[in-house]
């Protein structure tokens, strides 16, 4: 599979939209998956992507190592080395297809701070 490295703008700006949920390698969901390299489990967490004019929910995956404490919907982060692959499968006679996103983790970044207010002095 070819792997894409993503690239961002600057603007660009995601958020948490849910909490990770764990992969299965089956739909029994009896076996997790796991990085090929580290042996880490794989989580899936759903972010939304804001850039420009638009917006979209994309899901990532993310081994255990990658994710931070304080993840959790609403937190703003910042993918570290996103990837896409491209995939497609037929079932069932269908042709199915998309883009799997990874990333090696995930960043918390610090929530953008009011400016403080301009104190007045008296004169």
């Amino acid at each position: 599979m070819a792997r894409i490295r993503v690239g961002l703008l600057e603007s660009t700006v995601f958020m948490v939209g849910t909490l990770p949920v764990p992969k299965y390698t089956d739909q029994e969901k009896t076996q997790f998956a796991t990085d090929r390299e580290s042996g880490q489990k794989l989580y899936t967490v759903t972010v939304f992507l804001m850039e420009e004019e638009r917006a979209e929910a994309m899901k990532i995956t993310v081994a255990a190592d990658g994710l931070p404490d304080g993840l959790k919907p609403g937190v703003p982060v910042r993918p570290v080395e996103l990837f896409a692959t491209p995939w497609a499968r037929i079932f069932n006679g269908s042709l199915s297809d998309g883009v799997a996103y990874r990333a090696a983790a995930l960043e918390l970044l610090a929530p953008a701070t009011a400016a403080e207010p301009v104190k007045k002095t008296a004169a």
